[in-house]
């Protein structure tokens, strides 16, 4: 399995369940019932959670709050600390940039398949991010002037 760090024993699945469990902690309750008969956001936990239990080195998650609840999109957003801080490496695909800053060590705005900004979230302006999300002229990967051509 592609991303998997070591091959886990049934000691090691059991204990995977447990911390997603820890994370999610309704899933005990609901762990017998469809994921189809989920809540969108109930879904997008039990995806999260599962990718977990392999034990990856990457994490990746597009579009997390697609078309969920405010507030369930803030439970999911409160796990990502707790996961970097674990050492997992998350790579976010999102539109919700405000969501996205709170919780990012680095950022990268896409336009058309290019870096149009990059850097700590800190080094960046408001203005800058915005005009990177957008396409506006004269913001480009070091903040400031366009890019070369490649």
């Amino acid at each position: 399995m592609l991303g998997r760090r070591a091959a886990l024993g049934r000691g090691g699945v059991d204990t995977a369940l447990e911390a997603a469990y820890g994370r999610f902690p309704w899933m005990r309750d609901r762990r017998g019932q469809l994921a189809g008969q989920l809540s969108g956001g109930e879904q997008q936990s039990v995806a999260i959670g599962r990718a977990l239990v392999a034990n990856p080195r990457v994490l990746l998650l597009d579009e997390l709050s697609l078309g969920l609840a405010p507030a369930v999109v803030r439970r999911i957003y409160q796990t990502l600390p707790e996961l970097l801080a674990s050492g997992l490496t998350v790579l976010l695909v999102e539109q919700d940039v405000s969501q996205a800053l709170r919780v990012a060590t680095h950022i990268h705005c896409l336009l058309e398949g290019r870096t149009t900004l990059q850097g700590p979230p800190g080094d960046l302006t408001a203005e800058e991010i915005e005009g990177a999300y957008f396409g506006l002229a004269g913001v480009n990967g070091t903040g400031g002037s366009p890019e070369a051509p490649s």
